[in-house]
């Protein structure tokens, strides 16, 4: 009798084996997973309790341990300087061990509110921290004249009006507030002060310096600097060395004329004049010095190791860390890859790519490989790094629970704001002493496009890299700022081209606010810096229905106004006052006095 067999499918059997191949594979998956988390919790556990996570031990001691248990990737991680925007992962933090991000001018978060920049960060610090080291991140921004990205933040006058001032102990509060509104978003690098030693006004960069006296340069950048690091923000010195007296048509951009050129000036004259601020800003403790776009005698800055080795570290003796500026180093003839090993090899410390990293990591592999760079200068760029992230406290500073964003932007910020305003103020021209105007004057005009912009006040690096024009920014107009400044019983009417109709009575006085439009670095350059067409035509069609006439110039250098000055009354520099207007009004009808002086030449 035969018995009869189920005949089995050879697809069931394909189809079982295949089941318990990836069942297999899967267990065996878990299991690798499971023994690499192991290892790596193990790891964590040794790095959690490494010296370098005592903050009772000295900053050497910790700087020499956690050096110690670096790889090589690591350490390369840590001299990348990458602007957030060109990062394609946030997962690139850990897997490039990047060491320093930055926003450039502009460069916030989608909704451009400090909480939403506090968010960004801590999200990049939150990737940091995963790795395997925890090392923390530099998060740069160019605060130069307060935390200005952000909206809703304190803008102060530009450097060039806190140099009108001369007042170092308000610049010193200027910066600690500065410091206060960046830790409040979760920056901790300014690149800022700016300490060039300006010579030519025409450089679209002068309202960013003190002004072109060596001595007030390095007065001033000294409490600024105080006043920073009174928060422990990680402060730049900038730009090294000599860029105030580059030569007007020298520039390598083919837009400038003069910024990212050349500086022909004598090694002494390059030490008497422009060397000083930066060794006064060594001994103030500053963490970082950016070196400059510009050739001197022929010879890239960042190129030069004379001067970021023999005269920076080895004579004056600093031990922070050397940045270059944004794409600073290609611009050192030849190839990317040897233009990458002369700025290293020169000194630098830090690269500000800002871009391609990936491209940086495999680059910097190659040369350590092939002994291009070496391993002893690579360590001393990174302890460099790792020795300024310690002293800031970067690695023992606790994330609050519940950040407090009540001082950004505070009126009591607002208030210092204010008065540096005030104190910023320089007449010009007072003919038989027409200022300060009375409060109690029946009628005044007022015109000019900067009488009623936020964004012409402010300049550029407000909210976007070239400034913004407009009223979209808190804070106050000059126009607003006379309003409340007069009498009730003072009629005030404002047309920004000064086209008042003819039934408009002859006024006690005209106050016209006039100037430059918002600029940035090598744009602003000006061949010939003066007021527009629409500037002098406001001030003519307003000086035909006025007993007198005040001009007051908004800028961020002395403008060419000697062939009309002649026929004001009275002509008032007011640099780039910022977002609080109402300081310009606090002097202009005498509440305060004049005391500012000009921190450069204006020829009348």
């Amino acid at each position: 009798m035969r018995t009869s067999r189920k005949k089995i499918s050879p697809f069931r059997n394909k189809k079982v084996f295949l089941f318990l191949s990836a069942m297999i594979t899967a267990l065996f998956v878990v299991v690798i997973v499971a023994v690499i988390n192991i290892q790596s919790n193990r790891e964590r556990k040794v790095e959690a309790e490494a010296l370098y996570h005592d903050k009772s031990q000295p900053v050497e001691e910790r700087v020499n341990d956690l050096l110690s248990r670096m790889t090589v990737d690591e350490k390369i991680g840590q001299i990348a300087l990458v602007e957030k925007n060109s990062l394609l992962f946030s997962s690139d933090i850990v897997r490039f061990n990047l060491g320093a991000l930055l926003s450039g001018g502009g460069g916030g978060p989608d909704s451009n509110e400090p909480e939403a920049w506090k968010k960004m960060i801590t999200n990049f610090q939150d990737s940091a921290n995963s790795s395997r080291l925890a090392i923390p991140l530099l998060y740069g921004v160019d605060a130069v004249h307060g935390n200005a990205n952000v909206l809703g933040a304190t803008i102060f006058p530009h450097a060039i009006g806190l140099g009108a001032s001369g007042d170092e102990d308000l610049v010193r509060r200027v910066g600690v507030i500065t410091a206060e509104e960046m830790s409040a978003t979760g920056a901790n690098w300014n690149f800022s002060p700016t300490v060039d030693v300006v010579q030519d006004s025409r450089w679209g960069r002068t309202y960013e310096t003190f002004g072109s006296d060596t001595e007030r340069v390095s007065e001033l950048a000294t409490a600024y600097l105080e006043g920073l690091q009174s928060s422990a923000i990680v402060t730049t010195a900038k730009h090294y060395l000599g860029t105030g007296a580059m030569v007007w048509g020298t520039s390598t951009n083919p837009d400038f004329k003069i910024d990212q050129g050349e500086i022909t000036i004598d090694e002494a004259t390059l030490r008497s004049v422009h060397l000083p601020p930066f060794v006064s800003a060594i001994r103030a403790g500053v963490g970082s010095i950016m070196v400059g776009h510009a050739t001197w005698n022929g010879v890239e800055l960042v190129a030069n190791h004379e001067l970021l080795t023999d005269l920076i570290k080895d004579e004056l003796g600093f031990d922070g860390f050397v940045v270059s500026d944004w794409y600073g180093i290609y611009e050192i003839p030849g190839s990317k890859y040897h233009a990458l090993v002369t700025a290293i090899n020169a000194g630098l410390d830090m690269v500000m790519l800002p871009y391609n990293y990936r491209l940086f990591t495999m680059e910097m592999r190659r040369a350590i490989n092939s002994g291009d760079i070496s391993m002893e200068r690579l360590d001393d760029a990174v302890r460099r790094i790792l020795r300024v992230k310690f002293a800031a406290g970067l690695f023992d500073q606790e994330p609050p629970s519940d950040p407090s964003l009540n001082e950004f932007g505070s009126s009591e910020h607002r208030l210092v704001a204010r008065e540096a305003v005030r104190k910023s103020l320089v007449i010009l021209r007072d003919k038989q002493q027409t200022l300060p105007l009375s409060k109690t004057l029946s009628q005044i005009v007022v015109a000019g496009g900067a009488a009623d912009n936020l964004g012409r006040q402010s300049g550029g690096w407000t909210i976007e890299w070239q400034g913004i024009d407009g009223n979209w920014i808190l804070g106050t107009t000059i126009l607003q700022g006379i309003k409340n400044a007069v009498s009730s019983q003072t009629k005030v009417d404002y047309r920004q081209a000064g086209d008042f109709s003819p039934e408009v009575e002859s006024a006690d006085m005209g106050i016209v606010v006039v100037g430059e439009t918002p600029y940035a670095e090598g744009w602003g350059d000006n061949e010939h810096p003066t007021l527009s067409d629409d500037d002098l035509q406001a001030i003519n069609n307003v000086k035909a229905i006025s007993k007198k006439i005040v001009v007051i110039i908004v800028s961020g250098r002395p403008l060419d106004i000697s062939a009309y000055v002649d026929d004001w009354d009275a002509v008032i520099a007011a640099w780039l006052p910022g977002s609080e207007g109402e300081g310009v009004a606090d002097v202009l009808f005498g509440s305060y006095p004049f005391t500012g002086t000009l921190p450069v030449v204006w020829p009348l």
